[in-house]
């Protein structure tokens, strides 16, 4: 029960963003669900594809459905009462729902007796595969990749559930705190992997 409250979080989290970028990127209603529940359910079906899962096993979250769509009528409905708390508290069920998906989606993979790769595959996927397809269906570069540390957290939660060193539901749920910690950590303290700048490097005629 806990981890499916845990799980709403995240697809409110992660629907309700979605359906602020393609407003801003003025899309229309259509175009606002849409990205809403491809942001809130696009990581968990290409998971799916890759380790083996029914992607129809989506269709039987009837109950997330229904909490996403609600959650991106209140954002058309109330665009400036939802940003004004969104700015406040979006990164933290943010960095909820990214901790949840990606233990979801390694324990998903662990299951199913596969790899250790593909457990960490799982696990990144679950958690950003979601934002990486709002970004690029909105025309933006995916934030999740250029912003503050985010995918680490993904990575690391597949590896150590793929290494089995955590196993009981205990040990879930203080992995499930910790990796959230360190999300919001990573955004309070802007935490950044190093960047690889090409731009400026060459000398212009030299034949590089």
């Amino acid at each position: 029960m806990t981890w499916e409250v845990l799980s709403m979080i995240g697809t409110i989290a992660f629907a309700v963003s979605g359906a602020i970028v393609a407003m801003e990127e003025e899309y229309d209603i259509l175009g606002v669900y849409f990205l809403g529940i491809v942001t809130a359910f696009g990581g968990g079906a290409i998971r799916n594809l890759l380790i083996g899962v029914p992607v129809s096993t989506l269709w039987n979250q009837g109950l997330f459905f229904e909490i996403a769509l609600i959650a991106m009528t209140a954002a058309l409905l109330f665009p400036k009462n939802l940003l004004k708390h969104w700015d406040k508290w979006g990164n933290l069920c943010d960095a909820i729902g990214l901790s949840a998906f990606a233990i979801q989606g390694a324990l998903y993979a662990v299951k199913m007796g596969h790899p250790l790769s593909a457990v960490i595959v799982a696990a990144v996927l679950t958690g950003i595969g979601g934002g990486i397809i709002r970004d690029l269906l909105a025309g933006r570069k995916p934030g999740v990749l250029r912003s503050e540390i985010y995918a680490v957290w993904t990575i690391l939660s597949g590896l150590i559930i793929g290494l089995k060193i955590a196993t009981s539901p205990l040990e879930l749920y203080i992995l499930f705190i910790v990796i959230t910690i360190m999300r919001v950590l990573s955004y309070t303290y802007d935490w950044k992997l190093p960047i690889i700048r090409l731009k400026g490097n060459y000398t212009q005629g030299n034949g590089y």
